[in-house]
């Protein structure tokens, strides 16, 4: 009878062990996939391996192998059936122009399953990314000498709006009191989600409270220890990209939440399997919650703000831009913001600073037409 392998994790580094496994699970995924995409591009898998994040170089990777299945499935640029038996002749005889056709192809695209026709429209920044996935896999295949021809420079420029044109979203300080008030009272929530609410609302408190109060990414929040939090000393360790651990200071908000989520909420250790003990967010099933379950959470409590639907809702990103429009509207300092939210870049935290939330609503109060017709305005 086989057995599925348990993963155990012998642990020498400061990391927590959830954070290694973390990366264990992205790796093997990573590998899954190489696995099914041609052997010739073994380079390539040693170059992303030691050059890219592990997320990076999943997302590669994923690009690469619709890429391939495009290949296969969509073109006569190889006779493979499978993507694994794609040859490197294939490879050197693609032209620049076969991969703008590709891109093209990926605006927009149909798949057809059992029951429907799925059609899928991808943004200009996806696009990018899918060709940048291709770049970095075709110069690396002309550095190992694989082809013969460095192709890249023919593909076609994909414009993609600056930061600075792009419209920050972020919730109002108003917003932000409905939300808390929701999450606190159970107001707004439908009898249904009043149920779990009664289960689950210090926990969903401390959620919220972490994300406004420190911007944290998603998966910083997800990843978070009971252990990770040292009450005496009012500070909690939190893990950052590139293998970055950060020591934040507790205020009091955050610490009356998490703690009151801890002793009158959270399951108790005895009745948790080991691998999630220490896990500082538990599903009702007494797992640490994924990342799908946060963010249908804070989709959920964003859209009661808004008053919108809840498909309308805000992701985990726009409270970490919400937190940081309201640093730096509270006067706290750019580089002072920046430190707080790990942007590598001051001028990323520059575009919170020069975003003005009121602006757009303040311009439009001053032009209204019909309520100067009325003689109503400023009534």
């Amino acid at each position: 009878m086989d057995y599925e392998k348990q993963i155990r994790v012998h642990n020498k580094s400061n990391k927590p062990d959830n954070i290694v496994l973390k990366e264990q699970e992205i790796v093997l995924k990573c590998e899954e996939i190489q696995d099914q995409l041609p052997k010739f591009l073994r380079g390539f898998f040693a170059y992303l391996r030691g050059n890219v994040l592990p997320m990076t170089r999943l997302a590669y990777l994923n690009d690469i192998k619709f890429f391939c299945n495009y290949l296969v499935d969509e073109t006569d640029l190889t006779d493979a059936e499978d993507i694994s038996d794609i040859k490197l002749k294939d490879f050197n005889n693609i032209k620049a122009i076969d991969v703008n056709i590709y891109i093209d192809y990926c605006r927009r695209y149909k798949v057809e399953k059992e029951h429907e026709i799925v059609v899928y429209e991808n943004s200009n920044k996806t696009l990018a990314r899918k060709k940048s996935s291709l770049s970095v896999m075709f110069k690396q295949l002309y550095r190992d000498e694989l082809i013969d021809k460095n192709i890249t420079d023919g593909f076609d420029p994909i414009r993609v709006p600056k930061a600075s044109e792009r419209e920050i979203k972020a919730l109002q300080d108003d917003e932000v009191m409905v939300m808390l008030d929701a999450v606190s009272t159970g107001s707004h929530l439908t009898p249904k989600e009043r149920q779990y609410w009664e289960k689950t609302k210090r926990r969903d408190k401390a959620i919220l409270m972490l994300f406004l109060t420190y911007g944290l990414r998603l998966f910083e929040l997800q990843q978070l220890n009971v252990s990770s939090f040292n009450f005496s000393r009012g500070e909690f360790k939190i893990y950052r990209k590139r293998d970055k651990e950060a020591v934040m200071p507790l205020n009091k908000s955050v610490t009356e939440a998490v703690y009151d989520y801890l002793e009158s909420e959270r399951a108790s250790d005895d009745t948790l399997d080991p691998i999630h003990r220490d896990a500082l967010f538990l599903s009702l099933q007494g797992k640490r919650m994924t990342e799908r379950q946060i963010r249908e959470l804070v989709k959920k409590y964003t859209s009661i703000g808004l008053a919108t639907s809840r498909k309308a809702g805000y992701s985990p990103h726009k409270l970490r831009a919400t937190a940081a429009t309201s640093l730096i509207g509270r006067g706290n300092s750019i580089f002072d913001v920046q430190a707080l939210l790990d942007h590598e870049q001051v001028t990323t935290t520059q575009l919170y600073a020069s975003h003005k939330m009121n602006v757009k609503r303040d311009l439009v109060s001053d032009m209204e037409w019909e309520l100067e017709r009325k003689g109503q305005k400023g009534k």
